[in-house]
Order: structure tokens, then sequence, then C-alpha cells
């Protein structure tokens, strides 16, 4: 069974629950701290894939400032998005989960439970 990598945010609750689920499940994931080591363009792009979004811009965290600071717009390609989430990695959405080649935005958390 592959491990589990939590891109995790400790400030954020949604994270702090996804993180606590999977440890009640015995599952203790290997943990992502994007904002302090925000993920690059090709894992960004790996991700998007891994999830099964069908554009970047699902992604993102549309009411940020960050989203109007780095000029984005529903109409955004995937490379600007992409662009903008690793200089501004607040953007992403979180948090999210990881096993293999699937992925999953815990909002709810619950939603990470579907990895086990």
């Amino acid at each position: 069974m592959s491990k589990i990598t939590l891109y995790h945010n400790p400030r954020c609750s949604k994270s702090r629950q996804a993180l606590t689920l999977l440890q009640e499940s015995g599952i203790e994931p290997t943990l992502v701290l994007y904002l302090e080591t925000p993920p690059d363009v090709a894992t960004l792009t790996t991700l998007v894939k891994r999830l099964g979004l069908d554009r970047a811009h699902q992604l993102v965290r549309h009411k940020e400032p960050e989203y109007a600071e780095a000029g984005l717009t529903p109409q955004s390609s995937d490379a600007e998005v992409i662009l903008a989430m690793v200089r501004f990695p607040k953007l992403i959405e979180r948090p999210i989960a990881v096993r293999g080649a699937r992925a999953v935005i815990g909002r709810p958390p619950e939603n990470v439970l579907q990895l086990l």
C-alpha cells in the first residue's frame, strides 16, 4: 500500500481535520508544508492531473488577495494559474491528499478517506 502525502497548512482547520482523520485511521501521512516549501510547476501540473481537474483554475483559492495580485481571471490559462500558485502558494486549495496516482482535495476533510 503506497504512502499518503498531505499538502498541509497547520493554520487551516480543514487541513488539521484531514490530518486527524488520517491519523485516526492509522495513517501517518508525509506532510508537505506547502507554504514553506511551495510545489514547483511539474508537481502542480501532476497534482491537477491526479485530482482529475479539467483546469488548474479549479485548484485555486479565488478569494485570496493574491488572486487579484497575480492578475488571474477565470479565463487564465493553466500555465498562468500554475505559475501564480508557485509564486503565491497561498492560492493552492487545501488540503490535498495524494496516494499513488490518485489525489483528493480535503474539502470536506472526509474526502481524504477516499484514498484509504
